[in-house]
């Protein structure tokens, strides 16, 4: 039997980049999956397309889970009911990060990143923990968050404050969710080559510089990522719940990178 099987996951900002891998990974783990993105564009298709031929049910939703009130998440999440009334796996994984130096940040930057980083994860996840009690029903909650959760950038003043309140999240939310046999995990991505990161990555200086700063020297497809998630969110994690497991290489765990030569 695979890991995920009879399980059916909602994965927010799944059509491409670590969602769409994550989404794959559940669907090739037996899982059924609602993929998520805010148009049913190219990449939302081949996402689609690559679920389906791993023998998953797919069904996809579109919608902005950004909005003055929590009404434009509950009505993203109403889709995903409607689309596969079975959903006892959520995966918050839609984000943004806008670079802007801290003095120059207008508020419109910071409250977008809070909104979609932060307050789309809390209001999706009461969401799904109140279907699954109403329905007396057990699940599992997967927060994305970022390596930027535990280290600062120049620039990311917002998106490293956003990913530092999802961990936070992970842990208030477990304990608020654990009576309710609801799990509550997050996984942290170091640096990946995803459609976001490849510009930048095909430069060979900056290339050489991240695999300088990771122990592995590595900087995988997010595929990485998705083994990670299919393990927190399989019955083999039962007993894991409350953690942010960091997917860096080493990163975060290296004070310094010895000089080149």
């Amino acid at each position: 039997m695979k890991p995920l099987e009879g399980r059916t996951a909602f994965v927010t900002g799944s059509s491409q980049g670590i969602g769409a891998a994550i989404a794959l990974g559940i669907a090739r783990a037996g899982g059924d999956v609602v993929l998520h993105g805010l148009t049913e564009d190219a990449a939302a298709e081949a996402s689609v397309a690559a679920c389906s031929a791993a023998g998953a049910r797919v069904e996809f939703v579109d919608g902005d889970l950004i909005g003055t009130e929590d009404h434009a998440v509950a009505a993203v999440f109403d889709k995903a009911v409607a689309a596969n009334s079975d959903i006892d796996l959520l995966v918050n994984n839609a984000g943004t990060y806008i670079d802007t130096e801290f003095l120059d940040m207008p508020f419109q930057t910071f409250d977008r990143t809070m909104k979609l980083n932060v307050y789309s994860y809390f209001f999706l996840t009461q969401q799904f923990a109140r279907h699954l009690v109403a329905r007396d029903r057990q699940g599992t909650v997967l927060m994305i968050g970022s390596i930027n959760g535990r280290l600062a950038e120049p620039c990311h003043a917002a998106y490293d404050t956003s990913k530092g309140a999802v961990e936070m999240m992970v842990k208030s939310l477990c304990v608020s969710l654990a009576p309710h046999r609801i799990r509550v995990n997050g996984v942290a991505p170091g640096l990946f080559r995803t459609p976001l990161t490849a510009s930048a990555l095909d430069k060979p200086a900056v290339s050489d510089w991240m695999k300088l700063h990771t122990p592995n020297g590595e900087v995988p497809g997010p595929e990485v990522c998705a083994e990670a998630a299919v393990y927190l969110l399989s019955n083999a994690a039962r007993h894991v719940t409350g953690q942010m497991l960091l997917v860096d290489g080493g990163m975060s765990a290296w004070q310094q990178p010895d000089m080149p030569g």
